[in-house]
């Protein structure tokens, strides 16, 4: 564990220190598009911050081929040097998305043939767990279109779900802390080193994105653009590739009685990191809606628009940053949920508490619909924004007492034989205004 802990600290101090320079390097690189109907930014953001995190991917792979441990997942397994061939293939696409705006059936070739070259170097799906059947082996060309549609659907869902500051780095990095715990659990407590990579490549995942979550929180300094989305989709993709189709069957039938047992043991999480529709699920939820939608509307399904996920809870109303975090608990509760429920799928409490906590998002995902009513004593207690209907009851009363020595220098003048001075004096008070003689007769015309 505490190299794995070493190797997640070098990649997220690596990738934080750098996206500084890379963050000037990309303003003098002009790679500062401007602001498009769909962006919710106001201001003019620099991207390739994907340069700052992919050389986190390098400085954790280097120092984990160090390590005394980690040093034989090197030695055993080609996946690493395939991890690294493909991500350093989708980073060059990406930056070159980022500067020059590359079309988008482009970038889909890119990804898939990224993918084509980590299944070349061995990483690859070998067999698929399944229900009730027991571990069933693929051809080579099925293991490769699965590979294939794997790698491609998961780097999609990442970078469409990248429409917020720090959204798509804090799920991605909360979806890698469940995989790691659990190909961790796989590799540790089970023995079966073919989990090793996976955990490796998870705890790296988790380094790149802890270190530049920093300089993307809101507001953003730097985005990741895609090429930073597109390499951490393609990494958390190896991951689930190599403990999903790489498991030895007899390894499994050591601990579970037989392949049947053993599949039906562990199928709570081996099919969702096949198709991961639970460590990513929200995120794959949004490509699924975006592609129906636009297709729906005659659109290309790589067509750009504002009906993500992320941007209809801003319509109801939350804030930013609460629509970030209100995408955080949802991804962290399908995660951790499926990772606690394949440690121990018989315990009806950690489906009562999934019911619960999602009952709690419920409520905070139509939060806005309601009206808060703080009590007077409790104001000083809440945010600002729950507050407002007290700051307008007093900016009332303000203004009200402002626009009384106006409405009465008509009188005091009559009485003095002076012209009394004409004037649409405007005070304004937290939105309230007092408007002065001439003010009120042209708004009576």
């Amino acid at each position: 564990m505490r190299e794995y802990l070493l190797t997640l600290c070098v990649t997220a101090a690596v990738t934080y220190l750098l996206t500084g320079p890379v963050r000037k390097f990309a303003i003098v690189a002009g790679a500062m598009p401007e602001i498009r109907a769909r962006d919710v930014h106001r201001e003019p953001t620099p991207r390739l911050g994907g340069i700052a995190m992919f050389f986190g991917l390098c400085a954790g792979l280097l120092v984990a081929d160090h390590l005394t441990n980690l040093n034989e997942v090197f030695a055993k397994s080609n996946e690493p040097r395939a991890l690294l061939s493909g991500a350093a293939l989708i980073w060059l696409i990406g930056v070159l998305d980022d500067k020059f705006e590359i079309d988008a059936l482009i970038k889909l070739g890119g990804q898939m043939i990224a993918a084509g070259v980590m299944v070349v170097q061995g990483l690859t799906i070998l067999w698929l767990p399944i229900p009730g059947v027991g571990n069933v082996a693929l051809t080579q060309w099925q293991g490769t279109l699965l590979t294939v549609a794997l790698v491609v659907i998961t780097i999609n869902a990442v970078n469409f779900v990248d429409g917020l500051d720090g959204l798509a780095a804090g799920m991605v990095c909360i979806a890698a802390a469940a995989f790691f715990l659990y190909a961790y659990r796989v590799w540790v407590s089970y023995g079966i080193e073919a989990a090793a990579p996976a955990t490796l490549f998870a705890a790296i995942l988790m380094g790149m994105c802890l270190g530049f979550l920093p300089h993307n929180m809101h507001p953003a300094r730097i985005f990741m653009g895609d090429s930073g989305s597109m390499l951490i989709g393609l990494v958390l993709a190896a991951g689930a590739i190599s403990i999903t189709g790489q498991l030895d069957p007899d390894a499994l039938n050591l601990y579970a009685g037989s392949e049947k047992a053993a599949v039906h043991q562990t199928v709570p999480v081996y099919i969702p990191l096949l198709l991961p529709l639970t460590i990513i699920a929200v995120p794959a939820a949004d490509l699924v809606l975006a592609i129906v939608r636009r297709t729906w509307r005659g659109q290309s399904p790589f067509a750009a628009d504002r009906g993500h996920l992320h941007h209809r809870l801003l319509e109801i109303g939350h804030s930013h940053s609460r629509a970030v975090l209100i995408m955080y608990f949802w991804s962290a509760l399908i995660a951790f949920g499926t990772l606690a429920y394949s440690v121990n799928s018989a315990s009806m409490w950690i489906v009562l508490g999934v019911v619960f906590l999602s009952a709690i998002g419920l409520i905070l995902l139509l939060l806005p619909r309601f009206t808060p009513r703080v009590p007077v004593w409790a104001q000083r207690f809440v945010p600002p924004r729950y507050r407002r209907r007290r700051a307008a009851v007093q900016g009332a009363a303000v203004a009200a007492e402002t626009a009384a020595p106006e409405a009465a220098a008509p009188e005091a003048a009559r009485e003095t034989g002076e012209r009394a001075p004409v004037t649409a004096g405007v005070a304004g008070v937290n939105g309230a205004t007092a408007i002065g003689p001439r003010s009120r007769f042209l708004d009576r015309r």
